[in-house]
């Protein structure tokens, strides 16, 4: 009875002073937090599953509200302050395109003042690195993929690298082209490597300005195909120019450089289906690029240094100057090619203009070339020597015939150059250039039908 006395005694809250009845209080919530404290450090998922998943896509769906956001589980470590989610998709509302990330982890954001705070600001992020995995976007109007392996993105530093970006078609090009009745152009590219530096991204975020102090691009490759056996669409928007592309954007954009490094090229058009297109190739190529910017106020002209190896053999340079403010397509470039022989170039006069060279060989090629209001003219100043064209047979592809001989015999003594070199009074053919720009030329295109003009000009195409 005496014990038991006790124990009620000792129990009795109502005989306990308000000293003992604020520490056992104070006792028990401290227990209480540092349960749930290492609760969290411990067992942090469920927490931020429940907490921190709805109250992201709240606040991403009231900044973008044409897009919606998706999260797999979340995982997050204490000791790293690293944020991990398994998956990722992102849609746009009006079913354009759709994507996917395989796994995203962000970490330098003090989760613990979000949670606090009713709203998600974009200062959150200045010291956030993220690392996404396996992204890929499937434009479904166009059925073209776009993937990048890896992309790191690192505000303090200001910097994002990207690992392996390709670019292609879901289906194959038979398909891709009878999706029109008019001519279409396919691009693919891999990109192996991207890297941006001084990029602001909370201007980025805030969608007001694009603005970088570098990009650099290794060992891209780009490949270009142009079904040239359907017409023009006269009534299809044209390819915008750069000007055009630049001044079509509202928001800010300034990037200082762009450098191309060990790039790739290859350009074909197709003249029928099944057939072999035909093909230009630049290898080894370098660019360099410079004041690209869309400011009005401060107009900017970029300067464009291009170099590579021309279909295998000759080297060629080109200079390019854009000015990005003006309202009408103009610009000025000018180049050179190294010697070169002339019978890699069959690859491309074959399919295209049913013509074979035999023989011959560049010593020099130089042009240079105005563009006003999408009007290209200019001269080509090109020596060669020895050589010898036939005409082939437009269903076989023979020169063998008796009519393809005698037309051979005619080209060449009538029309076909053979030989451009300096005479004895020092002169020689200058190639003009006049072109004008098709509805549907995109902006390489139209700067190799240009120059092609010259070489037609000069040769006797």
């Amino acid at each position: 009875m005496k014990i038991a006395q006790i124990k009620n005694d000792l129990f009795n809250w109502r005989k306990l002073s308000s000293g003992k009845i604020v520490k056992y209080i104070s006792l028990t919530v401290g227990s209480v937090i540092i349960i749930c404290v290492l609760a969290f450090i411990f067992f942090p998922d469920p927490f931020v599953n429940i907490l921190l998943k709805d109250r992201i896509t709240k606040a991403f769906a009231e900044t973008y509200p044409a897009y919606s956001i998706r999260f797999g589980n979340l995982h997050y470590s204490v000791w790293k302050n690293r944020l991990e989610c398994d998956s990722i998709v992102l849609n746009a509302s009006d079913s354009t395109f759709t994507s996917s990330a395989a796994s995203i982890s962000v970490g330098g954001i003090s989760w613990v003042k979000i949670l606090w705070k009713r709203d998600f600001a974009l200062n959150d992020l200045t010291s956030s690195v993220i690392d996404v995995q396996k992204i890929i976007l499937n434009f479904r109007k166009s059925q073209d993929e776009l993937s990048i392996r890896m992309l790191n993105i690192s505000v303090p530093d200001s910097q994002m690298v990207t690992d392996s970006i390709k670019y292609h078609s879901l289906i194959n090009d038979e398909k891709f082209f009878a999706k029109s009745e008019f001519r279409q152009t396919r691009f693919r590219f891999i990109l192996p490597q991207l890297k941006i530096m001084g990029l602001d991204y909370l201007a980025l975020l805030q969608g007001n300005t694009y603005s970088a102090r570098s990009i650099e691009i290794h060992n891209v490759f780009t490949d270009v195909l142009v079904n040239m056996d359907k017409p023009y669409d006269r009534n299809s928007p044209n390819p915008q120019m750069p000007n055009e592309f630049l001044s079509s954007i509202k928001d800010k954009v300034k990037i200082d450089s762009v450098n191309i490094i060990n790039g790739s090229m290859k350009y074909c058009e197709r003249f029928s289906i099944g057939t072999a297109p035909g093909l230009i190739t630049i290898n080894k190529a370098y660019v360099s690029i410079s004041g690209i910017s869309n400011d009005k106020d401060h107009p900017d002209t970029t300067v464009i240094n291009a170099g590579g190896l021309f279909m295998k053999s000759g080297i060629m340079k080109l200079r390019m100057v854009i000015p990005l403010a003006s309202k009408h397509f103009s610009l000025r470039y000018s180049g050179s090619l190294s010697p070169m022989d002339v019978t890699e170039l069959n690859s491309f006069i074959e399919p295209g203009e049913n013509q074979r060279i035999k023989s011959g060989v560049i010593q020099s090629a130089a042009f240079n070339i105005n563009v006003n209001s999408g009007q290209a003219s200019g001269t080509l100043r090109v020596l060669y020597s020895d050589l010898s064209v036939a005409v082939l047979n437009e269903n076989t592809g023979s020169e063998k015939g008796v009519f393809d001989r005698i037309a051979s015999f005619f080209g060449k003594t009538f029309i076909i150059r053979k030989s451009n070199i300096p005479d004895k009074n020092g002169l020689l053919k200058i190639g003009e250039i006049k072109y004008s720009r098709n509805p549907d030329d995109y902006f390489f295109q139209f700067v190799w039908f240009a120059l092609r003009s010259g070489v037609g000009d000069v040769v006797g195409f």
